[in-house]
């Protein structure tokens, strides 16, 4: 099979579909691989590293998408390369359906396979292919606010973990999954005064189990969400409902009883955020204040420490990609219930429920498109 790995070009994202290992492995497999001409070069990975590997450099994106049967992204396609996606042709990458119907609407047109990374799951119920960049966001969940959280942009004007003498800052976050949990972890590290909040007895078991008395966990309910962040210096929303939008658990209202100079980093916005003053932000210009509090709702966060998202990703999506290519798409999928699972779009036809209920569409079940194992 012919794999293809353009160039990301969504604004500062410099992580890559594929590392020159992941190159290497492919080829051993007896497949092809061609690659965007510096697709990688502003994280350390030159063209001469992937040519060793084994991978051919085109020159152009069109090229890539013009002759690859199998296209390996990080985010989801621009418009530009929607356009060049074409029936036949199977795309494996971040794709977050639900918050937009446009990008949707062209790979629906397009006829192409879409199978997303964040809707592949585990026999344990995980995400295994999100995983990675939700541990990266969620550590860098805290580094971010903390930097909101100074005065000269906008913030109350806090030290994260206080001083002798003086309080640290009350961080609450939103979510105990993989990017909940790590958000913890890394607030716990600076000293900050931490809450979790989840519906999930057994996360907020095991983050007591873990941390202590150096974190409080509540069950979330409405009443319990608005205490806290009403409270809060900073939140974190990390909640996440796989394939669907992210439930708004901060209102406008929230919003406006918040603390001025209050942050919230909205780990969730790739789908839809769970404020509903969220907007996506980018790295370029990535915060906005609402009613004197901070925003920040980049919705490429792991693309800021991109060498080191690049290879967890990696890490994640190598046996998959292999997968996909040794036995080709369909029959991968028809021999991997997990696998798909991450089947957005087949032919012109959404094939996940909860994205289709999302955008209001008419779902297929892919049980009847892909051949029996």
């Amino acid at each position: 099979m012919k794999i293809g790995v353009p160039k990301e070009i969504k604004t500062h994202e410099y992580r890559v579909g594929l590392t020159p290992g992941s190159v290497r492995e492919a080829v051993a497999h007896g497949h092809e691989v061609l690659v965007e001409t510096d697709c990688a070069g502003r994280i350390g990975l030159f063209d001469a590293d992937y040519l060793r590997a084994g991978a051919r450099i085109a020159s152009t994106a069109a090229e890539i998408f013009a002759s690859a049967d199998l296209i390996v992204k990080v985010k989801e396609p621009q418009p530009a390369e929607c356009r060049m996606l074409r029936e036949g042709q199977t795309l494996f990458t971040y794709l977050h359906l639900a918050p937009d119907p446009a990008q949707a609407k062209a790979l629906l047109a397009s006829g192409v396979t879409a199978i997303a990374y964040e809707t592949v799951t585990s026999p344990r119920g995980g995400l295994p292919l999100l995983a990675p960049m939700s541990e990266v966001a969620g550590r860098m969940s805290v580094h971010c606010g903390a930097h909101c959280l100074e005065t000269e942009q906008g913030g109350r004007g806090m030290l994260l973990g206080g001083v002798a003498g003086v309080a640290p800052a009350k961080v609450v976050v939103l979510g105990a999954g993989v990017a909940g949990w790590n958000a913890a972890h890394m607030a716990v590290g600076l000293e900050a005064d931490v809450t979790v909040l989840d519906i999930n007895l057994e996360r907020l078991y095991a983050i007591k189990q873990q941390f202590g008395p150096a974190v409080t966990t509540l069950y979330s309910t409405r009443a319990a969400v608005e205490e806290q962040i009403l409270v809060a210096d900073l939140v974190i929303a990390a909640v996440l409902v796989p394939g669907a939008a992210a439930p708004k658990l901060i209102t406008r209202q929230h919003v406006k009883d918040m603390r001025r100079g209050s942050v919230i980093v909205d780990i969730a916005i790739d789908q839809g955020g769970t404020a509903e003053t969220s907007r996506p932000t980018t790295h370029a210009a990535p915060t906005y204040v609402v009613d004197e509090v901070v925003h920040y709702c980049v919705a490429n966060m792991p693309g800021a420490v991109a060498r080191t998202s690049t290879f967890a990703l990696n890490n994640a999506t190598l046996p998959y990609l292999l997968a996909l290519a040794d036995k080709g798409p369909l029959q991968a999928v028809a021999a991997d219930p997990w696998l798909r699972t991450g089947l957005n779009i087949h032919a012109g036809r959404i094939t996940h429920p909860a994205v289709a209920q999302a955008l209001g569409q008419t779902f297929t079940d892919p049980a009847g498109i892909v051949p029996r194992a």
